[in-house]
């Protein structure tokens, strides 16, 4: 490494910060002044915002979390032991626990190493004569080839559940991501496109669908607190859990969708500019959307580091923090080199050569609304400059 002086921003930007407003307080301190803490109109008025910004013939369910929706997901659908489900090598072990939690076994695949993503040519490679489903996740908002995948899933009667945690306002082809699948599963963590603290949303094009999890999520009620003759009375005809979302999220996520669209247009404005920002650095890819048809939601720019470059991965890291570049890693691991399922299923690092180049090689970036364009301009050059030190 050079021992040239590193370059270092006037104020450190994080990798990710939640974006609250006035607005957004306000309407948590409205909920506290109310006396409806849970089932109550925010959580019908977040879901049918949502509903709006996803696209016509959506249902929304609102649920605590993105994992929750993905096991929901499954329990609809009755998949469970003795099943096959296609999951990505790559992404958050969240994807692969709702498989597990259902009895069922993830099989992983290795992603594209332009996208990150599943593409149909090697879901359908790992198909087996037990696969009842397949997980898509849209790798860092970009948006995966869903027309192909549909194919595949139709061509076997198998069901297609989207995980979207970091990809609202994906599209491809027009359509926003969640509604090619059975269902689509988002996540509103602190650090994501909208956050309601934690929590999550399920969409579906299924009324029936989208009826079913809203039991389900409720400890399998028959009736909600609107529908009850008498206060209190309800019967419990199916085996349900507690996956609800209080009113104050919900508050939260509502005013929150009223900037998704400056927020989306920032993210993609950041994207943009810091990738041109950093174009002809040498052994250096930019995981991004492959085509005109995919529109990424932008949650972060990642790096992959090539060749000999991927091995400083951590040293550069630690480079950037010192000159006040915050950043992330997606993921730390493929998710079958995690202890749990290395242990239970055994690890090849060779079946997944792309998943493990991700996981090791790259760095993520931060471009969301907190990042200004001349901070955009900084961490571009410091991120150019510390990159040269070990090139």
């Amino acid at each position: 490494m050079d021992s040239d002086r590193i370059v270092k921003l006037d104020t450190a930007v994080p990798f990710g910060r939640p974006w609250i407003s006035e607005e957004d307080r306000q309407g948590v301190l409205d909920v506290l002044h109310g006396n409806i803490l849970t089932h109550g109109p925010q959580g019908k008025a977040f879901e049918a915002a949502f509903t709006e910004f996803t696209g016509s013939g959506a249902h929304a369910v609102s649920v605590s979390s993105c994992m929750a929706a993905l096991h929901l997901s499954y329990l609809q659908f009755g998949i469970g032991a003795g099943d096959d489900v296609i999951v990505p090598a790559m992404t958050h072990t969240a994807t692969a626990h709702a498989v597990e939690l259902v009895g069922a076994r993830p099989v992983f695949v290795d992603p594209d190493p332009e996208t990150g993503n599943l593409t149909a040519d090697g879901i359908t490679e790992a198909l087996t004569p037990n696969t009842k489903a397949i997980s898509v996740v849209h790798f860092l908002g970009i948006p995966c080839d869903m027309v192909s995948i549909k194919e595949v899933a139709q061509s076997r009667g198998l069901q297609i559940v989207e995980d979207c945690a970091l990809a609202v306002g994906a599209r491809f082809r027009g359509t926003h991501v969640g509604l090619f699948g059975d269902t689509g599963c988002f996540s509103f963590y602190p650090v994501k496109h909208l956050t309601t603290g934690e929590g999550g949303m399920l969409v579906t094009g299924s009324a029936q669908v989208a009826e079913d999890v809203s039991r389900l999520r409720g400890f399998g009620v028959d009736r909600s607190h609107g529908e009850r003759t008498l206060p209190g009375m309800y019967d419990v005809p199916v085996l349900g859990l507690n996956y609800r979302m209080s009113e104050l999220q919900a508050s939260l996520g509502r005013t929150q969708m009223l900037r998704m669209h400056e927020n989306l247009q920032k993210r993609a404005s950041n994207f943009r500019s810091l990738k041109a920002g950093i174009a002809g650095l040498p052994n250096v890819r930019v995981l991004d959307a492959s085509s005109a048809e995919h529109s990424s939601s932008h949650y972060c720019l990642t790096l992959v580091l090539e060749g000999s470059l991927g091995a400083h991965r951590n040293k550069l890291i630690a480079v950037l923090k010192e000159a006040g570049v915050g950043t992330s890693v997606y993921y730390p691991h493929p998710v079958p080199r995690l202890r749990y399922y290395a242990e239970k299923y055994g690890y090849d690092d060779a079946r997944y050569p792309t998943a493990s180049e991700i996981s090791d090689c790259s760095i993520a970036l931060p471009v969301g609304p907190h990042v200004e364009a001349g901070d955009i301009d900084a961490i571009a050059q410091v991120v150019t400059a510390s990159i040269r030190k070990f090139i």
